[in-house]
Formats: structure tokens, C-alpha cells, sequence
């Protein structure tokens, strides 16, 4: 049995927040001491290192539901499969719902069953449910709909990867940059007579030497407005996930490669979290060092740049692009043996090796 990804979608949307819009921020050390450089300085320094020069917000009407569910729509009519017969909606995330009113994350009912709710699925047996796996969560995801297949619990799974970060930022903080918001979605089939779709995958949580406090929720920098309020931001140990990740990923992904008897030199390209592009290009450098060879130079297709940091969303908004648009140059062909591999908060590591 083979499991084929029939179908793609996404919703990148249409805000577009560049470097300069955070000229006039006050950033803020942890302590919440000015930092000693320009506005201009720090976000110079940003883009050397992330390579992201703009990233999209969603209007404040709209939801991370909302996104999912438009992205949701789109891979259902590319996959042109009749939505009442999916067997499993998968939806990883990693901050629910959040008005920008409130601030408050609304994850009561999932954001699984509010997606079946708007694509008006009436088929109950259709299973809606959420997963929270940090930027890794849409790669399990996929892998989860895969293991129903097989078991033969299902046949059809609609994954979908969302979260609208730009609501859970202190802008005191200089990593509030980073972050973005964004949805994809896959539809994952059953298909015993497609020569190709996932011939790998490995999951890996590292909790032991204290890595689950690398990426946590946190309060503000803002030593004022923390006195006022225990209202809490994304947050991230920066230096340790860049050492964690160039150490463990490269590890993680060629266990992973190595389990299909693959050559590596038939690798065509890596969809990997667009979490910062040095980090990135360092990891895939580890990665083929590995094989004792260099990294090809069109294997790493990117859209940091562009759409900033959407956490689980990057990896399927990315896939969609190249897959439909040739974004920037870069292609898939049916035969091509590609990687998707993230990294993120738990912290949690996830490979799948597909060919197309």
C-alpha cells in the first residue's frame, strides 16, 4: 500500500508587515534594559541572520480556522475528492484561535471541528481533532494520517497546518520579528497503484536537558507592563535552538533518508521549516556532510524571505508554491524523491522522505 498526497492547498494572507514597520518599536533586553544599538542596527543584524525581509499578518477579522480552513477548500478541489468521504481531519496548530481583541487563545472546540463546521462536512464519521507539536505538528500530522491508512482506520486524511502568530508577540522583543502567520493543508490518500508517495518517516521529543524551555510562552520584556499584566508571548531561547537543531536535524533526517535504501545523490529537494534561513542552509550543509558530500545547490527551496517564520504552516505553504507555481525555479516532477524535516518547540524533531 502506498500513501499518496493527492492534493494541495494554502492561505498565505494578504497583510504584508515589512523590516522597516519596526523602525519605532522599543526593543527591550530580558532584563527590560534598551539595547545598546539602533532600530536600524538590530533589524539589519535580523535579516543577515533569518533572511526574512517581510512576513504576512492576517486581518483582524480572520482566525487561524478561518485560514485553515480556505487552505482546506483549495487542496479538496486540487485532490477533486468528494469531501463527505475523508476519514480523518488532522489540524496541527500551536495557538488555537486568538481575536485580537482578547489575546486569549480559544481552542474550545478544536480548530479540526470548526474547519469541518465551515467546509460543511456533514458525514459524522469523518474524525476532526487537533494536534500540538510545535513547528514540527503538520509533518506528525501527516505521518498520524499515514499510520490510519495503514491500520486501515482510514483512507482519506485531510492534514492541515495553521497559526496566526503575529497575536502572541511582545513587540519589545526582537525575536517578535521572526514570527508570521499562515495556513496549508494536504489531502493523504491510499493508493496501491501509485508507484511512489511517503517511503519514510521519524518522529524524535528531546525533554531530558531542559530543551522543552527553549521555545515556551512567556511574559513581557516590558517590565511596566509585566507588573500590570501576566498576559504571555511566544518566546525562544535563540542560541539554544540554533545549537540543538544543527546538532540533532541533520542526525534525524539521514535516519530517516537512510530507511528507504535510497541514493542520496536522488535526493531532488528538502521542504524544510522556514525557521531562519542561516539555521537552515547550516542544517542542510550537516545533513550532506553526513554523506561525506556537498549540499546541491537548488535542493533547498525558501520563502522565509518573503512570508517570515508560520510555524507549522511552512512546510505545506511551501510545498503548495513549488508544487503549482515553480516558486523561485524550483520544481517537483512525478519520480522526484523529496524530504520534508522540521524542527520545534517540545522540542520536537520529524522527517518524512516522499517520492512524488
Amino acid at each position: 500500500m502506498n500513501y499518496r498526497i493527492t492534493g494541495t492547498g494554502s492561505c498565505i494572507p494578504d497583510i504584508t508587515k515589512t523590516n522597516s514597520d519596526f523602525l519605532k518599536n522599543k526593543f527591550l533586553d530580558l532584563d527590560g534594559n534598551n539595547i545598546q544599538s539602533s532600530n536600524a542596527e538590530i533589524i539589519e543584524k535580523f535579516k543577515s541572520i533569518t533572511g526574512i525581509v517581510e512576513r504576512r499578518y492576517a486581518p483582524d477579522e480572520i482566525n487561524s480556522s478561518d485560514l485553515a480552513a480556505v487552505a482546506a477548500s483549495v487542496a479538496i478541489k486540487d485532490s477533486n475528492l468528494d469531501k463527505e468521504t475523508l476519514d480523518y481531519i488532522i489540524v496541527a496548530h500551536n495557538t488555537g484561535d486568538i481575536s485580537c481583541k482578547s489575546g486569549q487563545v480559544d481552542t474550545l472546540p478544536s480548530i479540526a471541528s470548526k474547519v469541518k463546521a465551515k467546509l460543511k462536512i456533514k458525514n459524522p464519521n469523518c474524525v476532526a481533532y487537533d494536534i500540538i507539536c510545535g513547528c514540527p505538528g503538520w509533518v506528525e500530522g501527516v505521518i498520524q494520517a499515514k499510520s490510519f491508512i495503514k491500520s486501515g482506520m482510514a483512507k482519506k486524511c485531510l492534514v492541515i497546518g495553521c497559526d496566526t502568530l503575529s497575536r502572541i508577540l511582545d513587540e519589545n522583543d526582537r525575536d517578535s520579528m521572526i514570527y508570521a502567520d499562515g495556513a496549508g493543508a494536504i489531502i493523504l490518500e491510499s493508493d496501491s497503484s501509485y508507484d511512489g508517495g511517503i517511503l519514510s518517516h521519524k518522529s524524535a521529543t528531546f525533554t531530558y536537558d531542559g530543551e522543552n524551555d527553549f521555545i515556551f510562552y512567556g511574559t513581557s520584556y516590558d517590565t511596566k507592563a509585566r507588573a500590570k499584566s501576566d498576559q504571555k508571548f511566544i518566546k525562544m531561547q535563540g542560541r539554544k535552538v540554533y545549537e540543538f537543531a544543527l546538532t540533532n536535524v541533520p542526525v534525524a533526517m539521514k535516519s530517516c533518508f537512510d530507511d528507504t535504501n535510497c541514493k542520496i545523490e536522488n535526493l531532488k529537494k528538502i521542504f524544510i521549516h522556514q525557521a531562519n534561513k542561516k539555521m537552515d542552509e547550516a542544517i542542510i550543509k550537516r545533513f550532506f556532510r553526513l554523506y561525506k558530500t556537498s549540499a546541491p545547490k537548488d535542493i533547498l527551496p525558501m520563502n522565509i524571505e518573503e512570508f517570515g517564520n508560520s510555524s507549522v504552516a511552512t512546510i505545506p505553504t511551501l510545498f503548495d508554491l513549488v508544487k503549482k507555481t515553480n516558486y523561485q525555479g524550483h520544481k517537483v516532477s512525478k519520480g522526484d524523491i523529496i524530504m520534508f524535516a522540521s524542527v520545534g518547540a517540545g522540542m520536537n524533531i520529524n522527517a518524512i522522505t516522499y517520492k512524488v
